[in-house]
């Protein structure tokens, strides 16, 4: 067991950095951060309870006005099942969640049963097709469709949906199409191709049938009234003129108090720092020397390297299947003529390439926290090494179970209860099947007492006790926030586990994530003596509070046509353009990084790190901000729900800043491990200017235009158009989407340098020299480990 000074070893000869100032009393900001938190989990776990007592009901049968019924709920339950076994949101959408390839199905199949229903009267009353008819009697048979879908016809005494024999029909043709896109009829193969869907995707005729009655249960949600409301279950979404469905009132309403409320809170925040600039103490003196050069990595520390190793060859196996995926929208069936979608189809590389991202952003930051939690108190407790050992076993043992579970899933060898424990559980960004979630559930509770362990003696001590409290805090959010992803169950009704499912996505990963990273940078910085730690903690303190007034509810900002109550779109609206307040700031952030990074002459060894920092703040500001609001507010998110502009901030935002910001933190803690090492950073620098550039090009030449046009066309048209392989093969289209290549390929190489360069870490050619001859004097001879000599 070592001893308090046995990482941050102090002697004579050590650099004085450390300064002495009046305690600091952070009491009005704790406080700030318990009335942001208390009262906004109170709210979300009010209108949770809202959601499952409101959600879509789920029909006991289907039957017609003569008494046949056509299917029960259970069929619906268990279609749900094999939608989410084929691949689920990684196939197409629901109600605007998933891919964008195939199409939103909800949608599509509304679309089509609507023109099928005025065709059949059309052709009925007037012996032609609807379009062929003059505008009035067209807008008759509108009226007469709107009366049959909008009306509410399901018993919630018996439990029945009760619908014509001639809608029944209607379902009859539309499941013999979707049977034949996910069967292997020839008739079908170039609209197949479109949809890069593989021929046999599904292959037992009775869950094709179970998945079409979802298919169904999941339009009438988009076309029917809610009682007593003049708006569907999904709040009018999808956009579709043959029904009335446009947005309501309380959408153009809940958007404009939305942008009033943004404009309010950059005033106040700009108000706000404008004062505390006038109060800043410009006092502390930077080290003249690196504080770190006396950092004696301990063997849990040293085995934090492999962690590293994990995450630059997830990163590459990541690009791989984002290069196929990206390639499959334009080729559905094959990679430039080799037929690789029947052993890896579309459905299997997306889930891998979402997948992946998360789990190497997320192994980055959990290695940073292993590495940190000893620096930071100065302490190993026994048998630190043996517990990041046997985390690092199983997470690997959760990535290459879970991927094999999803591959089995998607090609239909699973029946739907293995597959919802160990294959796929068909959501985007919890794709893993339950038990791999579980695992993962306590992976996370492992690490936490890893953490909790190497840091509690330092709380105890008193010393930075606000600042530990913080990095506590944030720590235990982590497997906390990843919990709610066991709250939903194999066959919970969609819309409730769309609101678990933001819990993970939205609060875990955009949320709490992002917090534990701004602690750690704090400590980063106060370790290396360029931030007071008074300044630090007041600044996380407030940072976080900030961060977190929006960003909780602004949860709600996904689920606005996801079955769930009006409540949720209004609060949604509101604290959803606040997240966007912090960002207006973040310019000032990335300057005062680059001036930091240029302050001292041995700052310059942390270069690239900090620049990834700068990295981070700009795609925060241009990913998170402009991009993510450009969706945020209701009217806009109705039209451009589904396409490739949430695409475009996707990319900017989970790797623009949640990427760069792990490369960011896997540096440091790299540039940690040895300090007396001097980096060779060329490659490092081209690495850093072609991701970014690659980043940009992929969305300015590729998905923003895509999405632009689509929101056009989802404005003029309707949502199922936007989507419909009659658009998106147009050859616009088609060359905008081969145009991504070039920001792919100038990203890709740019990783590809990143992964060169850390590799160059163990082999030697990123390293200018064994040691840097300036520095030897104060390098302290026990301080000198073996770079990547970790077991």
């Amino acid at each position: 067991m070592n001893g308090v000074n046995d990482v941050f070893p102090t002697s004579a000869d050590d650099p004085p950095h450390l300064e002495v100032h009046p305690p600091v009393k952070y009491t009005g900001l704790w406080l700030l951060l318990a009335a942001v938190m208390v009262p906004s989990f109170a709210v979300l776990g009010y209108y949770g309870g809202e959601v499952y007592r409101m959600a879509p009901p789920i029909p006991r049968r289907v039957v017609t006005t003569e008494g046949k019924v056509l299917f029960t709920g259970q069929d619906v339950k268990d279609g749900q099942n094999v939608w989410q076994s084929m691949g689920g949101q990684q196939v197409g959408s629901v109600w605007g969640h998933g891919a964008y390839v195939a199409p939103d199905w909800s949608a599509d199949w509304l679309h089509r049963e609507a023109i099928w229903l005025l065709d059949h009267w059309a052709h009925q009353d007037h012996a032609q097709l609807y379009a062929a008819l003059p505008p009035e009697q067209q807008a008759g048979l509108k009226a007469r469709l709107k009366a049959e879908l909008r009306t509410n016809t399901y018993n919630a005494e018996t439990g029945d949906l009760v619908i014509s024999p001639l809608r029944a029909q209607a379902i009859g043709v539309l499941s013999e199409h979707y049977a034949s896109i996910f069967g292997d009829d020839p008739a079908v193969d170039e609209l197949r191709d479109a949809y890069a869907i593989p021929a046999n995707a599904i292959r037992d005729p009775a869950r094709m049938a179970q998945m079409n009655d979802f298919f169904f249960w999941s339009s009438w949600v988009c076309s029917t009234e809610r009682p007593g409301q003049a708006i569907t279950y999904t709040n009018n979404w999808p956009s579709e003129t043959l029904i009335d469905n446009r947005p309501a009132a309380t959408l153009l309403v809940w958007s404009l108090i939305s942008f009033i409320v943004l404009l309010a809170g950059i005033g106040l925040l700009a108000l706000y720092f404008a004062i505390q600039q006038g109060k800043r103490d410009d006092s502390h003196e930077l080290p003249e020397v690196d504080p770190l050069l006396a950092l004696r990595p301990t063997p849990s520390m040293r085995a934090t390297l492999k962690y590293f190793w994990v995450v630059m060859a997830l990163i590459i196996a990541q690009i791989g299947f984002g290069v196929l995926t990206a390639h499959y929208g334009v080729e559905g069936s094959g990679f430039y003529g080799i037929p690789l979608a029947k052993w890896l189809p579309y459905a299997v590389t997306r889930t891998w390439h979402t997948q992946l991202a998360i789990f190497w952003i997320a192994t980055a930051w959990l290695a940073t926290g292993l590495f940190m939690a000893p620096a930071v108190s100065g302490y190993e407790p026994k048998f630190q090494r043996l517990g990041v050992n046997f985390l690092f076993v199983c997470l690997l043992i959760i990535v290459v179970g879970s991927m094999a579970g999803q591959w089995f899933a998607v090609q239909q060898r699973l029946g739907n209860t293995v597959n919802f424990w160990f294959g796929h559980q068909g959501y985007e960004y919890v794709d893993l099947g339950r038990f791999w979630q579980a695992f993962l559930t306590v992976g996370l509770f492992l690490w936490l007492m890893l953490m909790v362990r190497a840091m509690w003696p330092a709380f105890r001590s008193g010393e930075n006790r606000h600042l530990l409290a913080l990095f506590l805090l944030a720590s235990a959010a982590i497997p906390l926030f990843y919990v709610p992803g066991l709250f939903w169950h194999r066959q919970s009704n969609l819309a409730v586990a769309e609101y678990w499912r933001w819990w993970v996505v939205h609060l875990w990963v955009e949320g709490f994530f992002e917090v534990f990273a701004t602690v750690v940078i704090a400590f980063l910085f106060t370790r290396m003596g360029l931030l007071r730690t008074a300044t630090a903690t007041a600044a996380v303190l407030f940072s976080t509070s900030v961060f977190l007034l929006g960003g909780i509810l602004g949860t709600f900002h996904h689920i606005y046509f996801a079955g769930t109550p009006t409540g949720i779109l209004a609060l949604g609206a509101t604290f959803s353009s606040l997240e966007v307040v912090p960002l207006v700031l973040i310019g000032f952030e990335a300057y005062e990084n680059l001036t930091m990074s240029r302050a001292r002459p041995w700052i310059g060894g942390y270069k690239w790190p900090i620049y990834f920092f700068v990295g981070v703040a700009f795609w925060n500001l241009v990913g998170a901000g402009l991009f993510g609001f450009l969706i945020n507010p209701p009217i806009a998110l109705y039209y451009m729900q589904g396409l490739n502009t949430t695409a475009v901030h996707g990319h900017t935002a989970l790797f623009g800043v949640y990427g760069m910001l792990g490369i960011g933190l896997m540096l440091f803690c790299l540039k940690g491990l040895a300090t007396h090492h001097v980096w060779r950073t060329g490659v490092l620098s081209f690495a850093f200017w072609t991701i970014n550039l690659g980043l940009a090009l992929m969305v300015v030449l590729s998905l923003l235009p895509v999405g632009l046009l689509q929101t056009w066309a989802s404005v003029e048209t309707g949502t199922w158009y936007a989507r419909s392989a009659e658009f998106m093969q147009t050859p616009t289209m088609h060359t905008l989407r081969w145009m991504r290549a070039i920001g792919d390929t100038i990203f890709a190489i740019g990783m590809f340098a990143l992964g060169w360069f850390v590799l160059g870490l163990k082999t030697g050619w990123s390293i200018r020299s064994e040691e840097d001859p300036t520095l030897e004097p104060l390098l302290p001879t026990a301080a000198k480990p073996e770079f990547g000599s970790a077991r």
